[in-house]
């Protein structure tokens, strides 16, 4: 599948954080996926008027905001009610991870991200398929993000990658690296952060091995089965991989 260098995914135009472009990653049959379709990042509720224009111009007509209602209401979302932006709220976090006491955040003390992934694929997967097909349907470009863009955003990412025929080796790498794009920006949260939670604003390989392993026990290693256990039909599959794979 040839080299891939996340770092070459990076968006640096924007004011977003670990703001990446998801188009770039080296596909099976020497395809790539296409570029121009999908962007990745935290959340936008910090952005400056003029930094919401520059993500609108550059080219996003489509948001996807994986976080909850409790986090929405705390930090809000420049984009709720922006005409020139079609916004979804498709929530893959009930609680509030900013809340050391939530119930999520209580399980984390004692588990790794990655047995929440996999909560994720379990409850919530009527919501991974509601992303889907926005991500299918969506007009322009579209942005879809967490809190930091890292577990949400990391679990979204991982199954348009595994739809379009990703290497395990490049997802788990797409992964890991949040954390390296995030460092500066988490190093006063984390000296803040209980021990025992400090592993959550972090992004260890070990996450995302874990959930992959998940799918290849649970699943077969298809994705694409759990998504049509909770309602994606073949076609809509089929059509969100033509979407995605840029072919060689």
């Amino acid at each position: 599948m040839g080299n891939y260098n996340p770092d070459t995914q990076l968006v640096k135009e924007l004011a977003l954080i670990n703001c990446r472009e998801l188009g770039g990653m080296p596909l099976k049959d020497g395809n790539i996926f296409r570029e121009g379709i999908f962007i990745r990042s935290g959340s936008p509720h910090y952005l400056k008027p003029d930094q919401i224009q520059e993500v609108k111009d550059y080219g996003i007509k489509t948001v996807v905001d994986l976080r909850g209602l409790e986090e929405i209401k705390q930090a809000g979302n420049p984009f709720i009610g922006d005409p020139d932006v079609c916004y979804y709220n498709v929530p893959l976090l009930n609680g509030n991870p900013n809340d050391t006491k939530d119930q999520t955040m209580e399980y984390l003390r004692t588990h790794i991200l990655g047995d929440y992934y996999i909560i994720i694929a379990e409850e919530m997967g009527d919501r991974l398929v509601e992303i889907m097909r926005v991500l299918l349907n969506c007009k322009g470009t579209a942005l879809f993000h967490c809190h930091h863009g890292k577990d949400r955003t990391g679990v979204v990412a991982a199954i348009l990658y595994l739809i379009s025929g990703a290497s395990r080796e490049d997802i788990i790498t797409n992964y890991k690296v949040s954390y390296e794009y995030l460092k500066d920006f988490l190093a006063p949260f984390i000296r803040k952060m209980p021990e025992d939670l400090r592993h959550a604003l972090r992004s260890d390989e070990e996450n995302m091995i874990k959930f992959l392993d998940y799918l290849d026990e649970k699943w077969d290693g298809d994705v694409t089965k759990l998504l049509m256990a909770n309602g994606l039909t073949s076609d809509e599959i089929s059509q969100l991989k033509a979407k995605c794979i840029k072919k060689n």
